[in-house]
């Protein structure tokens, strides 16, 4: 019964009240916080490590309870010896890299966010945002297409992701409907930063990412691109959660094959 005057609160505390906090000495003692946050020397000691919630090319990722605070976070932990084996280095610091450039200073509500890293003799680890309401690519396989009203309220928050990411200089170069995570109440983040790449001082020119979803200069090896490849992405993306396929591929055809992730 009270959903509505919570939702009216909160209205009006996005609008002149919010602005106001940014231009505030608290938010910027707040982002100074959110960079210590970062840099606080953590072992896997400090967390309760809970089951596998998902998997990856370089290891796992689990459910973690942070000991001093009982605060509930993702740990991705990436196994050194299968990065090396298959020489996944630059590709693995490049996602702390990104994951940092994201995380620093105002934190965006559409992205999975770093809080704490860390490494172990056999390990590096991030901790991130939970996120347990699955993916949009899992619903879409569950319960069939999206309705346009859906589609909008999905698609405002992933162009505010990206719009975070692009005005940073990060192009993120894998938006697909598996890299969407949902929360609890239905809301999204944009996850997996693996591939993203910072575009400030030189325009990648690497063809990476999921067929089916890759621009077409992203495609064409040695052209260099910007940020806008990420817009063509988005426009697959919702082709493929609205009428259920990709707009280049048969119904039937499975488009998890990713190429050159290095």
């Amino acid at each position: 019964m009270g959903q509505p005057y919570i939702d009216e609160i909160f209205n009006h505390l996005k609008g002149k009240p919010f602005k106001k906090f940014l231009e505030s000495d608290k938010f910027t003692r707040f982002c100074q916080w959110k960079n210590v946050e970062l840099n606080i020397q953590l072992t896997m000691n400090d967390f309760s490590v809970h089951r596998i919630i998902g998997r990856g090319g370089f290891g796992e990722v689990y459910g973690c309870r942070k000991a001093d605070t009982g605060k509930m976070y993702a740990m991705k932990c990436l196994d050194k010896k299968r990065i090396k084996m298959k020489q996944g280095e630059q590709l693995a610091l490049n996602e702390r890299a990104m994951l940092q450039l994201v995380s620093t200073g105002a934190d965006c509500p559409f992205i999975v966010c770093m809080t704490y890293a860390f490494h172990t003799p056999d390990k590096l680890c991030f901790i991130l945002d939970l996120m347990n309401g699955g993916d949009l690519h899992y619903h879409l396989s569950q319960h069939g297409v999206f309705t346009e009203s859906e589609m909008k309220f999905y698609a405002a928050e992933v162009i505010l992701g990206l719009e975070h990411m692009h005005k940073r200089y990060i192009v993120y170069r894998d938006l697909k409907p598996a890299n969407i995570l949902l929360d609890e109440n239905g809301h999204i983040k944009i996850s997996d930063l693996g591939l993203a790449c910072d575009f400030s001082k030189k325009l990648p020119h690497a063809s990476v990412g999921t067929h089916g979803y890759m621009a077409p200069e992203v495609l064409s090896k040695g052209t260099s691109y910007d940020s806008s490849a990420d817009w063509f992405s988005f426009g697959c993306m919702l082709y493929k959660l609205l009428k259920g396929h990709s707009p280049f591929r048969q119904h039937k055809t499975k488009d998890k094959h990713e190429i050159d992730r290095m």
